[in-house]
């Protein structure tokens, strides 16, 4: 076990456990953003610098700070380790840099985009971003393709991430897309394009941080604050079946994987779950879904529901008695 104390918080783990994670138990406020870190992908992080972190305290047996700052997902902590997150100016500054290099070729098409109020890329851009760019060169620009039935590809928003590489290759049998060419030429792209046809290929959009693979059976069909997300689940072969509906009234707009505080993806939900059952009567509802306060879902939603909204809903009384939403 290993002493880590991360702006002022002290918290005692496991070894070789990478300083982002070790933030993660302490939570809050001191926690990195990751745009590229997955922890149910192996191999991911390392790639978007986000998660920069300045170590002030290599470790009790040597105390000399790091003369660069970390990426946070790939470095393990030692015993006696102080790291510098929010409380660190360099850490900021660096932050800032990364926001303004990831937007010099991502649109600000924000108005228009099915990501909007819950795109990480954007939070960044609001926590840290410069109100204009230093960029004076033509940005990348990219058509929109269908890489399947159900999933459009706008690469001009993709940031390289990975993530979609990583679930495609670890949860299905055989990955068809990846990342072609190199350097500023590089994007996602499929073998002489085929299309991305396999049960869970649906959870490479949970997955994406920002709005480059997108639910074509949800496009444009409304803004995710003005749906309700409840959890729900239904009895499926393939898949848990744990999902979260996206209402509007008695109708389910869309379906996508449970996720948790760092917008992770509990249980991966299958093809049919996300795309084909979209019957309310369909899915058991077992209370609505709970949200951040700082999140724009947030916005518009309900508190102390007690009766249910539909025959198949279960009131939050009966099974989520602690769920409290905000007004």
């Amino acid at each position: 076990m290993a002493k880590v104390t991360i702006d002022g918080h002290t918290v005692e783990v496991a070894d070789g456990t990478t300083i982002l994670n070790a933030a993660r138990q302490i939570g809050g406020e001191i926690v990195p953003p990751a745009m590229c870190y997955y922890s149910k992908l192996n191999g991911s992080g390392g790639k978007c610098r986000t998660c920069l972190v300045e170590v002030t305290k290599g470790s009790e047996k040597d105390p000399r700070p790091m003369p660069k700052l970390v990426a946070s997902c790939s470095t393990p902590v030692m015993d006696g380790m102080e790291v510098a997150n929010i409380t660190s100016e360099r850490t900021l500054e660096a932050r800032k840099g990364v926001v303004e290099f990831l937007l010099i070729n991502h649109p600000l098409d924000c108005p228009i985009c099915d990501q909007a109020g819950e795109c990480d890329l954007q939070n960044l851009a609001y926590e840290h971003g410069a109100s204009a760019t230093r960029y004076e060169e033509d940005r990348r620009v990219f058509d929109k393709i269908d890489i399947g039935e159900h999933i459009q590809l706008h690469m001009t928003r993709c940031i390289l991430c990975y993530r979609c590489v990583y679930t495609a290759d670890q949860l299905t049998d055989r990955r068809v897309h990846g990342v072609l060419k190199r350097g500023d030429a590089s994007e996602i792209g499929t073998y002489i394009e085929n299309s991305l046809e396999n049960e869970f290929i649906g959870n490479v959009i949970d997955v994406c941080p920002v709005g480059a693979l997108t639910d074509k059976t949800f496009r444009f069909k409304s803004r995710v604050w003005f749906l309700k997300p409840m959890d729900a689940h239904r009895n499926c072969g393939v898949c848990s079946g744990k999902a979260t509906v996206w209402m509007f009234g008695d109708e389910i707009y869309r379906v996508t994987g449970r996720k948790n505080t760092y917008g992770e993806v509990d249980e991966f939900i299958c093809n049919t779950c996300r795309f084909d059952v979209k019957d309310l009567s369909q899915w058991t509802i077992e209370g609505p879904r709970v949200i951040e306060n700082w999140s724009v879902i947030s916005q518009g939603h309900y508190a102390g529901i007690t009766e249910p909204i539909h025959k198949n809903v279960i009131g939050v009384g009966e099974k989520k008695d602690d769920v409290k939403l905000e007004e």
